[in-house]
């Protein structure tokens, strides 16, 4: 059965990248982002070659069986496609894809699934991520060891540690079957969006109910007012909706829309010297696979950098609360240099300090007993000797008990 709904493919280089190694293909029923990795023209033709392989599948299925069997077959024989470009262009070695693809048959989506590019689901509202990401930071994430938001911006959220590559005819993939609904909207994706624009912000944007391709052009927009490091690439699947497609043309994007095939022209010769010395290319490869010995490594410099910060964040609650501690007690010695005239149970008393309290401490202390009794007063310097009279220093509040004294002795 031939899928019924509405579709669109986009695909951008971005602002930083020269050109645009990411490739896209929206059909009847087939739907896939691949993003290539692998130098400056290693990742065209990686995502280019899986592309190619993949668009026989797009027609209808018997049975989800058939097309899981289908999209495993197709993605392994990508794989080959791979290893036999290399032996003719050795100069692409270490060239390779991610692959998300989705083929609709009836009620069913059938997803296959390598690498870091994503597909989501959107229903009833909500926003879910389909795929997990074969990356470094994804098994720190499943590990407990950072959270999402950390992977976010983890400096090798780019590792991949699986990867449709030149080095493996028998790639591991994650594939999986799902049933769908009208209504639903998938989108498939790299990291060229789903690493810049956030979660509640796409799904803001597939809630807007707008057509697939405005829909396309609403998150590259955000994509691209975010920097866009990298090349972006979009594919919306719309299930039934208001303009049902029972037959097209095929939409093809990036890199894998050059109707000659990927032209992968041999290295200029390059003369150096002194004046000009060679340098590498500044359109670097975004991901790369580690060899399993690097893995290692990787994870102890996760744990070295989760000791750093540790250690920052110690040093710097330690230095605040000494500034606090210090503060404090700068603040506790000028309280000391101030006096004021008060009374306790039955005396007039001159304190060292000032009348406030902070919490349980008192931030004065008596400092001399002057032994005038307090009902020797008349009820006005009574009144106010209770209230506390301050001084602005130990001679000035004994003047003030002199005053206090005259007044007992006169009302004596």
């Amino acid at each position: 059965m031939v899928f019924q709904g509405s579709s669109a493919a986009i695909s951008h280089t971005g602002k930083v990248r020269s050109n645009n190694q990411d490739s896209g293909y929206a059909g009847s029923n087939l739907f896939v982002v691949a993003d290539g990795m692998g130098g400056h023209a290693g990742g065209d033709v990686a995502s280019s070659l899986a592309i190619s392989r993949l668009q026989a599948l797009d027609r209808p299925f018997e049975s989800t069986a058939e097309a899981e069997r289908a999209l495993r077959d197709a993605i392994a024989d990508a794989a080959v496609d791979l290893v036999d470009t290399v032996n003719v262009r050795p100069e692409l070695a270490g060239m390779g894809t991610t692959v998300s693809a989705l083929i609709m048959v009836d009620d069913y989506a059938v997803i296959a699934h390598i690498g870091d590019s994503r597909i989501y689901l959107f229903r009833d509202g909500a926003l879910t991520q389909i795929t997990t990401d074969h990356t470094f930071v994804q098994r720190l994430v499943d590990s407990g060891r950072i959270t999402p938001e950390e992977a976010r911006f983890h400096p090798r959220r780019s590792v991949l540690m699986r990867v449709l590559g030149d080095m493996d005819t028998d790639p591991e993939l994650d594939t999986f079957i799902m049933p769908t609904q009208p209504g639903d909207r998938w989108l498939l994706c790299s990291d060229g969006l789903s690493g810049v624009v956030d979660d509640p912000h796409t799904s803001k944007a597939l809630g807007l109910g707008l057509a697939p391709g405005r829909t396309a052009d609403s998150l590259l927009k955000q994509a691209l007012d975010g920097g866009a490091p990298d090349n972006v690439t979009i594919v919306i699947v719309d299930v039934g909706g208001q303009h049902p497609l029972f037959s097209g043309t095929a939409t093809i994007v990036g890199s894998a829309s050059n109707p000659v095939g990927v032209e992968v022209p041999a290295a200029a010769p390059r003369r150096s010297s002194w004046l000009h010395p060679n340098r590498q290319a500044a359109n670097e490869p975004t991901h790369f696979e580690p060899a399993p010995e690097f893995l290692e490594e990787l994870i102890e410099e996760d744990r070295r950098r989760a000791r750093r910060r540790r250690i920052g964040w110690i040093a710097g609650l330690a230095l605040v609360l000494l500034i606090l501690a210090g503060a404090a007690w700068v603040g506790y010695q000028w309280t000391q240099t101030r006096y004021y005239v008060g009374a306790d149970e039955d005396t007039v008393v001159i304190y060292q300090g000032v009348q406030q309290n902070i919490g349980p401490i008192s931030l004065s202390t008596p400092y001399e007993d002057t032994g005038i009794p307090l009902d020797s007063l008349p009820e006005f310097a009574r009144v106010q000797v209770k209230g506390t009279i301050s001084a602005d220093s130990l001679s000035h509040a004994r003047q003030i008990v002199t005053g206090i004294s005259d007044l007992a002795g006169g009302s004596g």
